[in-house]
């Protein structure tokens, strides 16, 4: 018989986290194997043709600010574009829409987004630039922090430095300060309720609410990374950025498989030693397993229940997930014709009444309920990237991020749409609430109904079968409060990857630094494994 096949690491699961440790490794020198339950790589990156053929739709993630902007860039950018893989961007990475139809736009210029937001009113340039300068006067901290494993010598360097340059009470102002809520910073420094609409809706995006704490600061450094980077997408669809990840591995001698679930990993003198798949087949690991996977999957399914694990096994358990999220994808027949022209090329934006809509939208999803006026966000993929669909054509790709989760619907807060006792989202239910937001976009884009020929919706109860990570909905895999970042993402973790198994990492969305499709927990992870 043939020993059973060994490489140097083993990664479960292909998102982005996984591609981006695998890569690293490889290019390193290390044979590597990333196994993928499903039959299509990516985790949450894939395009497919959900509507019509020629219709390229991304089916859950799309933008990519977060991966051009982190540290390992620099290395697999120009390694990804030799493979073919390009990035598109515009000059206007977002905008707001309030009902009424007033709209304001963020540019990549400091200058002209100061001039656009003092038009709002005296003052409120000013306030946008204060906000900016506080996260680059802060930037050593904040990138420290998220770009090392917290409980480090990297990241008690950067601490011990900045205490340093700025005084303990100052260390200790800086931190508490970047504490605030969205809400406080925006009541706070900015009046136009334009200029608190467009900066509000981010802050959705990592999984927060306007009340949350370090939602402040969340929405500030998001704020400075569009202006910076833009919202960049693949051109052609995000599978690109899959395929070249793969015709890296491949080329340093690792391989990606998909449709090989993984049933455990194995254990051998405390240590892990590689992984049994569904179909009994071991593959070994001379170096590391690493799994991109939530905590409860991994102490809850994949390691065995030893007493080495039981705190471990415990606070899996207790690991809690956020709110459910909706896609809805549209082919048009014509690109989209928003009442404001200048709509039309912005990356994405967000259509709400405001700051307190905000609040109220995440409330109701909270209290398990679907959400009267919600936050719709709004990406135009065609707008930066033609391929996308037929000549003449046009996609839109819809977000809902205010929705109760799956087996947590417990009503409608506008009375229209009757939910089941068992909490489930139904196929009526997720087509329902479609049309609600359809209504709505239907308000700022003229003929918008006429135009559409095909849809194709993903509601909180599809999304697990596409991806297994997405545990009843939730797309940023676990709750993003306080007590479930930074050191406490995972709890047990301490801020860093290594588990109580020897040679176990653990990656995603669920660890440190949380999700964004930065790839920033598999960097971390590969420079630990080495």
């Amino acid at each position: 018989m043939s020993a059973p096949p060994r490489h140097d690491v083993v990664l479960i699961g292909s998102g982005i986290n996984a591609l981006v440790c695998a890569a690293l490794l490889a290019r390193r020198g290390r044979k590597v194997c990333v196994l993928e339950r499903n039959s299509v790589a990516g985790g949450c990156i894939r395009t497919e043709e959900l509507t019509l053929p020629g219709f390229r739709h991304d089916t859950l993630s799309t933008l990519y600010p977060l991966f051009v902007s982190a540290p390992h860039f620099a290395e697999l950018g120009p390694a990804l574009a030799e493979k073919g893989v390009r990035f598109v961007n515009s000059e206007t990475p977002t905008a707001t829409v309030l009902p009424d139809g007033r709209a304001v736009l963020l540019r990549r210029d400091r200058q002209a987004n100061i001039a656009a937001f003092e038009a709002l009113g005296p003052g409120e340039g000013a306030a946008f630039q204060r906000a900016m300068a506080d996260i680059e006067s802060s930037a050593a901290l904040t990138f420290g922090m998220l770009g090392n494993a917290l409980w480090g010598r990297k990241s008690l360097r950067i601490l011990l430095g900045e205490g340093l340059r700025r005084g303990p009470r100052g260390l200790t102002r800086t931190i508490g300060q970047a504490m605030g809520s969205c809400r406080d910073w925006l009541e706070g420094k900015v009046k136009s309720d334009l200029l608190r609409a467009l900066c509000a809706p981010w802050i959705l995006h990592v999984g927060l609410s306007p009340e949350a704490p370090l939602s402040g600061h969340m929405a500030k450094l998001i704020l400075l990374t569009l202006e910076q980077f833009g919202s960049p997408m693949v051109e052609g669809g995000s599978d690109r950025i899959v395929a070249g990840f793969r015709a890296i591995i491949e080329e340093h001698g690792g391989e990606i498989r998909t449709d090989a679930p993984v049933s455990d990993i194995l254990i051998e003198k405390g240590r892990a030693s590689g992984v049994r798949l569904a179909s009994g087949e071991v593959i070994r690991a001379r170096r590391a397993v690493v799994a991109n996977v939530t905590p409860t999957q991994l102490y809850g399914g994949l390691l065995p229940d030893l007493p080495a694990l039981s705190q471990a096994r415990q606070d899996g358990a207790a690991y809690r997930y956020g709110r459910g999220e909706m896609q809805i994808h549209l082919a048009l027949d014509a690109p989209p014709a928003w009442h404001d022209p200048a709509l039309g090329k912005v990356a994405m934006l967000h259509l709400t009444p405001g700051l307190d809509a905000v609040s109220q939208a995440v409330n109701e999803a909270e209290r398990g309920l679907l959400p009267a006026q919600p936050t719709i966000v709004v990406a135009q993929p065609t707008a930066l990237d033609p391929s996308r669909a037929p000549q003449g054509k046009a996609i839109l790709w819809i977000q809902l991020q205010e929705l109760p989760r799956d087996g947590q619907l417990r009503g409608d807060a506008a009375g229209r749409i009757a939910v089941p006792a068992d909490g489930r989202w139904t196929p009526q239910i997720r087509d329902a609430y479609a049309e609600r937001i359809i209504d709505g976009l239907c308000q700022h884009i003229a003929g918008l109904r006429e135009s559409i020929i095909g849809r194709h919706v993903i509601g909180p109860g599809d999304l697990p079968g596409l991806n297994i990570n997405l545990v009843d909905g939730d797309p940023y895999a676990g709750s993003c409060a306080l007590d479930q970042f930074l050191l406490w993402r995972p709890a047990g973790a301490m801020g860093g990857h290594n588990t109580p198994v020897k040679r176990l990492w653990h990656i995603g969305a669920s660890t440190h630094p949380g999700p964004g499709l930065g790839g920033m927990s598999g960097y971390l992870a590969s420079r630990a494994i080495g």
